[in-house]
């Protein structure tokens, strides 16, 4: 175990809240009166939100009310409860990491900025910055190219079914992250190599895998 790639909302960020509101938001503002379907989008979360728009057949001018509010909304993210101490845990130990998120690259750095913590990645790699997002393996391998590391002793690990079917097209040890808002059924029945309900959990399991 020398490699972590992450998923950065619902693993390392809190953003759930700030997500539901921006996507009313971008709903109402694009498409007009009726109940924003918040809980199809939260299913494919992981995905890109121009692939996801595809999926669901909303029109794609969702996406500039939606980035608009995520970026006025970021000041509420909040890490998770023992994401630092994990992160500081694990560079202790000589593990390195990286970010592979769904958002764009820009928006990721700028929120990570904002928390204070993106001095901790060596590299943060959005869906915009691949030929093809999650499930495809390409932003897992890039963020390891990145690192100059191999799949050989390299973990991902996500909230979303989309994460693990990403590391696993990557060919590596796919994680699932359970101390989210994400339903864990789906992402125990997508059969993980290992489930864990806490960063902290998360970081004696790295560490166990590292001996």
């Amino acid at each position: 175990m020398r490699t972590v790639v992450f998923d950065l909302d619902g693993v390392l960020v809190d953003s759930f809240g700030v997500m539901r509101e921006a996507f009313a938001l971008a709903y109402r503002e694009a498409v007009g009166d009726g109940e924003p379907p918040f809980e199809e989008y939260s299913r494919h979360l992981g995905r890109y939100f121009p692939d996801i728009m595809n999926i669901m057949g909303l029109p794609l001018e969702m996406e500039e009310p939606f980035v608009r509010e995520s970026y006025r909304l970021a000041h509420r993210v909040r890490l998770f409860d023992g994401v630092a101490e994990m992160l500081e845990a694990l560079d202790a130990h000589g593990i390195r990491f990286a970010i592979a998120t769904g958002k764009s690259g820009p928006r990721a750095r700028s929120l990570l900025e904002g928390l204070g913590v993106l001095p901790l990645f060596e590299h943060v790699i959005g869906s915009d910055e691949v030929a093809h997002p999650k499930p495809a393996p390409d932003i897992v391998l890039r963020a390891l190219e990145l690192l100059g590391e191999d799949k050989e002793g390299a973990v991902m690990i996500g909230d979303a079914v989309t994460d693990l079917a990403s590391a696993r097209a990557a060919g590596v040890t796919a994680v699932a992250a359970l101390w989210g808002e994400s339903d864990p059924e789906p992402l125990l029945d997508a059969a993980p190599d290992a489930a864990v309900k806490s960063p902290a959990d998360f970081l004696a399991w790295c560490l166990e895998a590292g001996t």
